[in-house]
Order: structure tokens, then C-alpha cells, then sequence
């Protein structure tokens, strides 16, 4: 781990709650396995996740608040449902904060919740290690993700989104519709 990654990574520590921090440190190894995997950049997957969840450190309420005072643009969808926030304002945070200029790594975080149509492979390498790293509870699918992502990144995306979609929809909550298009696109049946 580089020093840039190490100082991260302490000031990280003392900002997340702990089961948060698990959380990040379960992401960036399983991201880095999967770059691994994939000839990702490894240092990229390893940065990109651990700043994925870096807006995590306050309150919803107050991550809308942050993005305001900063003019980070959310849509509608987002200030409905602010479990997305954090996302965008980790990306502003990785660059204002943590010093990443990279634009790749800022993508990653940006679209770590609701994925994209088109994503490049490190947005979706932390995509997936967020759905999949070892600290999440078993949820319906996880199992046969976690199984062929090493083999199929795009099958993995695409279970990943129809099972959040579903998830949601099963619980009566709104989503956001960049989850339905990264469904829609990585559907091997369209």
C-alpha cells in the first residue's frame, strides 16, 4: 500500500463508525481482487474503494446540507431517496479532501450505489465489491454472484442490479433510475 493510500486509509478510520470502516476495508481488498482478476489498476481499485463510502460520515440530512453549501448537483431522485447522496458526495470529497485528481477513481465512487449503463470495469469493480464484499449479509442472490463474478463481471452487474431492484420494489421504496437502466443494459437477454 502506497503512503497516500495509508494516510487515507488512517483518516478514514477515525471518520466512519466502525461496522462502516469493515465495511470500506472489505470493499478495497475485494476490489482489488477483482482488478486483480481483470488487469484493472490496482492501486485505482484499491483508492476507489476506500473513499466508495468516504460521504458516509454524517447523517443523510446532513450529507443534502454538505451537498448544497457545495453546489454538488443532486436529481430528484436523489433527494428522495437520500441513501444515494453519499456517493456523489464521496466523489467530491475523494477530490476536495483526499487529493484524487483521477477521474476514473472519482467515477467509480460517483456510481458505486446505482451503476451505470456503459461502465468502465473499475466503476464496475466497485460496484460489485460494495454488493459483495465478505461483511455483507446474505441477501437472495448474493451467493451465486459472488460465485461467478470472477468468471463473468458482466453477469455479476447485471444480478447485482436486478437484485437491488427487486429488493426494493419487494419493499415498496422508490428506484432510482440509473439502477433500472444498468439493469436494462447489462441484461444479457436484451
Amino acid at each position: 500500500m502506497n503512503e497516500q493510500l495509508a494516510e487515507i486509509k488512517k483518516e478514514i478510520s477515525k471518520k466512519l463508525k466502525k461496522d462502516r470502516y469493515e465495511h470500506t476495508i472489505g470493499v478495497m481488498y475485494t476490489a482489488s481482487s477483482l482488478a486483480m482478476c481483470y488487469g484493472a489498476d490496482l492501486q485505482k481499485a484499491l483508492t476507489a474503494g476506500l473513499l466508495h463510502d468516504c460521504g458516509k460520515y454524517c447523517s443523510a440530512k446532513d450529507q443534502i446540507k454538505y451537498c448544497e453549501k457545495h453546489q454538488i448537483e443532486l436529481t430528484e431522485s436523489e433527494l428522495s431517496m437520500p441513501a444515494l447522496v453519499h456517493a456523489k458526495l464521496g466523489a467530491y470529497l475523494a477530490e476536495h479532501e483526499y487529493e484524487i485528481s483521477d477521474p476514473e477513481i472519482l467515477s467509480a465512487i460517483t456510481y458505486h450505489t446505482t451503476g451505470r449503463p456503459g461502465m468502465t470495469l473499475l466503476e464496475k469493480i466497485i460496484y460489485i465489491a460494495d454488493y459483495i464484499e465478505p461483511n455483507r449479509k446474505e441477501i437472495p442472490g448474493l451467493s451465486e454472484i459472488r460465485s461467478i463474478v470472477f468468471q463473468n463481471i458482466d453477469r455479476a452487474v447485471y444480478l447485482s442490479a436486478k437484485g437491488t431492484v427487486r429488493y426494493l420494489e419487494n419493499g415498496g421504496k422508490s428506484v432510482d433510475p440509473m439502477t433500472v437502466s444498468t439493469c436494462e443494459y447489462y441484461n444479457p437477454e436484451r
